[in-house]
């Protein structure tokens, strides 16, 4: 299992009732949309020091998750701060391209801020509650609000392939690590293009393999979930 898949099975809210987990996810949502920038950020720093103390984990490691995400919202608030104006008087910072002016104007900089604070809010109580809800758990939640049979195979069966992918990447990896086959930057490449068809391939036959076990097993096209 991947490290965040782990960890929902070390939550000290494991053996919580999922529904009240989604209620209070829910609230959570609703807090990090309606509440100032202010007090979303201070939902932010609530939600994180209650994650961190319900998976036993340190700030450091929780942060670096939420770095990975923050990079995307960087990019997306620079777009927001930028403005196009005729007038330069209407801009804090500009400067001339062409006809017009492009700068940071006042109302940019508060519709930024207002999205950062939201969206990180929003963040941390999405990730509050997938590590604190252990997938099988998940499965029983959907059933309980009536999600269709099918999709819940469908997520089932795409959840265990992840796994299987990143084993089957994992080892290939590391067999060509111990050939030296990164190197250089050239091998390193030449490596990376034999991992992804060998990849494809491996990942085929184990489908093949759980085709044939499913056989065996007189599968007739449910999963008894």
């Amino acid at each position: 299992m991947i490290g965040i898949d782990k960890l929902s099975y070390q939550s000290r809210w494991r053996d919580k009732d999922p529904r009240a987990k989604l209620a209070l996810y829910l609230l959570f949502m609703t807090l990090a949309m309606v509440l100032s920038p202010l007090w979303q950020a201070m939902l932010l720093v609530g939600l994180v020091a209650f994650t961190c103390y319900l998976l036993r984990i340190s700030l450091w490691r929780y942060l670096k998750w939420l770095f990975i995400p923050s990079g995307f919202l960087v990019f997306g608030l620079i777009a927001i701060v930028l403005s196009i104006s005729v007038q330069p008087e209407s801009l804090l910072w500009g400067f001339r391209i062409g006809q017009y002016w492009l700068g940071i104007d006042t109302q940019g900089i508060e519709l930024a801020n207002q999205t950062l604070w939201r969206s990180l809010a929003a963040l941390s109580a999405t990730f509050w509650f997938m590590m604190n809800m252990p997938f099988e758990q998940l499965i029983r939640l959907l059933k309980s609000c009536r999600v269709p049979h099918l999709l819940i195979e469908q997520l089932l069966l795409t959840w265990r392939f992840i796994f299987i992918f990143i084993e089957e990447a994992a080892a290939i990896h590391h067999a060509q690590s111990l050939r030296f086959g990164y190197r250089s930057l050239r091998t390193s490449y030449r490596s990376l293009a034999m991992l992804i068809s060998m990849l494809f391939v491996r990942v085929m036959n184990r489908y093949q393999q759980m085709s044939i076990a499913l056989e065996l097993k007189l599968y007739q096209g449910d999963f008894h979930l």
